[in-house]
C-alpha cells in the first residue's frame, strides 16, 4: 500500500513537467530593421500563436538580420537550423527556385492593400503557401512591407526618360531583371544590407523599394529623391522549418495556421495605415516626393512582362486572374 502511495505521489509530481514538455519556444527572424513593419507583423503573428495555442507555442522575434539575411534564413530553415522566419517573397524564386511566388511581383496587377490581403487569405493564398511543402518549409501567412516606389540619390525622376541608365539595385531574379531592363535602368543585383553604403558611395544611383524600408534603414540620409510609382507590393512570407512543424501536435498546428491567416489580415491593414505617415516623415527629413507624369505609359511598357510571366507557371496565371476580377 505504501509503495502505491509513493508511486502515486511521483506521478502527481511528474504532471507539471509532462505539461511543460509539450511547450516549445521558437526563434523566428527577418532581414529588416526592428522598427520596420515586418517586425510588427511578425510580432502580431507571435502574439496570436501564443493566444491560440494557450501558450504551448511561443515565438521570439529577431529583427535586424540577427539570424541572417533572407538567403541565410531560407537555407537555415530548409535544413532545420533555424526554426522559422519572415522572408521577402521575391527571394523565394531566387534561393529556392519557388517560381509560383513570382505571382506576387507582377507590375501593376494589384489595385490595393485590401485586395491583396483578400486574395492571400483565400484558398488561393493557401495553395501558394502549400507549394513550399516540397521545400521542407511550412508556409503560414504573409506580412506586407508596402508598395514599391523608386528612390534615387540625386536624380529627380518624373518621366520615363529619367530612368534611363540609372544604376539601380534590384533583387536579382529574372522577373525583376526583365521589368527593370524594360523600364530602361541599369539593374544591379545587391544584398539588401548593402544598399545604404552603395547609395552613399555612389556605387548605385537608385533602388526600387518601399517607403517603410527607406525610413527604417535610414536611407533618406543617403538619397533624397523618391518617385511614387507603386509598381508592385512586397509581401513577406511567414514560414517554419518542416522539421519544427512536424513536432507540433495536430491541435497546435491548426491553431498556428489560424494565427497565420488572422495575422495576414491585420498586417495588411497595418501596412496600409502607415503609408501616408511614412511619406510625411520622409518629407520632414528632407526627402523630395515626386510623381511620375507618365505613369500610364510605365504601366503599358511593363504589361508585356506580365503577359510573358503568367505563361511560366500556372499559379501566376491564377493570381493574375484573381487580381483582375477584383479590379
Amino acid at each position: 500500500m505504501r509503495k502505491l502511495s509513493v508511486l502515486a505521489g511521483i506521478a502527481l509530481l511528474a504532471l507539471p513537467s509532462l505539461a511543460s514538455a509539450q511547450e516549445v519556444t521558437l526563434k523566428m527572424g527577418h532581414a529588416a530593421a526592428s522598427t520596420h513593419v515586418f517586425h510588427a507583423g511578425l510580432e502580431i503573428f507571435a502574439a496570436k500563436v501564443a493566444e491560440k495555442t494557450n501558450g504551448n507555442v511561443k515565438i521570439e522575434v529577431f529583427g535586424d538580420r540577427q539570424l541572417g539575411d533572407d538567403k541565410q534564413l531560407l537555407e537555415g530553415i530548409q535544413i532545420g537550423l533555424i526554426d522559422g522566419a519572415l522572408v521577402s517573397s521575391a527571394t523565394l524564386p531566387l534561393v529556392l527556385g519557388a517560381a509560383p511566388f513570382d505571382a506576387l511581383q507582377q507590375p501593376f496587377t494589384v489595385s490595393s492593400y485590401e485586395q491583396l490581403s483578400t486574395v492571400l487569405t483565400s484558398d488561393l493564398g493557401d495553395e501558394l503557401l502549400g507549394t513550399l511543402d516540397e521545400k521542407n518549409i511550412k508556409g503560414l501567412g504573409f506580412v506586407e512591407a508596402g508598395l514599391r516606389h523608386f528612390l534615387a540619390k540625386d536624380t529627380t525622376v518624373t518621366s520615363l526618360a529619367d530612368f534611363e541608365g540609372l544604376k539601380t539595385r534590384i533583387v536579382p531574379i529574372p522577373l525583376h531583371k526583365a521589368i527593370w531592363e524594360t523600364i530602361g535602368v541599369n539593374p544591379i543585383g545587391m544584398a539588401y544590407g548593402e544598399v545604404y553604403s552603395a547609395l552613399e558611395t555612389g556605387t548605385i544611383d537608385a533602388v526600387e523599394i518601399n517607403v517603410s524600408s527607406i525610413k527604417s534603414e535610414s536611407l533618406y540620409n543617403a538619397a533624397k529623391q523618391v518617385t511614387l510609382t507603386g509598381h508592385y507590393f512586397w509581401p513577406g512570407v511567414i514560414m517554419m522549418s518542416g522539421a519544427v512543424w512536424d513536432k507540433l501536435s495536430d491541435e497546435d498546428k491548426a491553431a498556428v495556421e489560424a494565427a497565420g491567416k488572422e495575422a495576414t489580415a491585420e498586417a495588411y491593414a497595418l501596412a496600409a495605415s502607415q503609408e501616408a505617415d511614412t511619406i510625411a516623415f520622409l518629407e520632414e527629413n528632407g526627402v523630395t516626393i515626386n510623381r511620375l507624369g507618365d505613369l500610364d505609359d510605365l504601366k503599358a511598357l511593363t504589361a508585356p512582362v506580365v503577359t510573358t510571366w503568367k505563361e511560366k507557371d500556372p499559379m501566376i496565371a491564377k493570381f493574375d486572374e484573381a487580381f483582375a476580377q477584383g479590379r
